[in-house]
């Protein structure tokens, strides 16, 4: 029994508004400017790395510099992405209108890219196996070590096109999932993301953006590899 008048605790976690809970779960707050426009945030974010592409080919910086400005380009919409998609269960993009005839074309044109791209890797491995043959003779082991240069060499063209393919794939779900809109409707989204804290689950939802994870990661890839160029040096000596 308590007095009257006499003001009574209030039992921990409640009588605080959400913000309060979600600023003391997470101990960080997103600033207020970000909240309200997370897209165009991106936009201006990815916007200085491109400069930054394209400053590096007239400043020269270093050979693995662009490696650098693309991958901080797309840091904060595919971190973004990375955290929606992971929170959100497959049947939530599950095609729910798809007919008989668009799921077997759509299987056909990827057996046909498939087939193409076999295609085309049998017929490149055949001639860079004859150009390295002829290059350096009948010695086994000069062949062997070109080979495994060129290897060696491709890697960072083989990780950027896959980098591409993911960045590709992963615009496409998050239009299904999210939209073309800056702040859509939470309907198709998952209702438990980040549901404490509105304005952190607008600030993510808002950066994993299918327009602007292509620009950022797909776009600026391709900038720099139009830029900089792919060049491979073979040593004979």
């Amino acid at each position: 029994m308590s007095m009257a008048g006499e003001e009574q605790p209030v039992p921990a976690g409640r009588g605080r508004t959400p913000k309060a809970r979600a600023a003391r779960v997470n101990g960080v707050r997103p600033p207020a400017w970000l909240a309200r426009n997370p897209l165009y945030a991106g936009w201006v974010w990815t916007g200085a790395w491109a400069l930054l592409i394209v400053a590096d080919e007239f400043l020269d910086f270093a050979g693995w510099a662009w490696y650098l400005f693309v991958g901080m380009a797309a840091l904060p919409t595919l971190g973004c992405t990375v955290a929606l998609l992971q929170a959100t269960p497959r049947r939530y993009l599950r095609p729910r209108k798809e007919s008989v005839l668009s799921h077997f074309f759509v299987r056909f044109l990827a057996l046909t890219a498939a087939f193409l791209v076999w295609g085309i890797s049998v017929v490149a491995s055949a001639s860079v196996s004859t150009t390295v043959q002829a290059l350096v003779g009948d010695s086994e082991r000069a062949v062997t070590a070109l080979g495994l240069s060129l290897l060696v060499a491709a890697v960072p063209l083989v990780v950027s096109v896959l980098w591409m393919a993911l960045i590709v794939r992963c615009a496409w779900f998050l239009r299904r999932l999210r939209g073309w809109r800056q702040v859509p409707g939470d309907a198709k989204l998952p209702k438990k993301f980040l549901r404490d804290d509105p304005e952190l689950r607008r600030v993510v939802v808002g950066l994993a953006h299918p327009g602007l994870l292509l620009v950022a990661g797909l776009g600026t890839s391709v900038l720099a590899l139009l830029l900089g160029g792919a060049e491979l040096t073979i040593d004979l000596d």
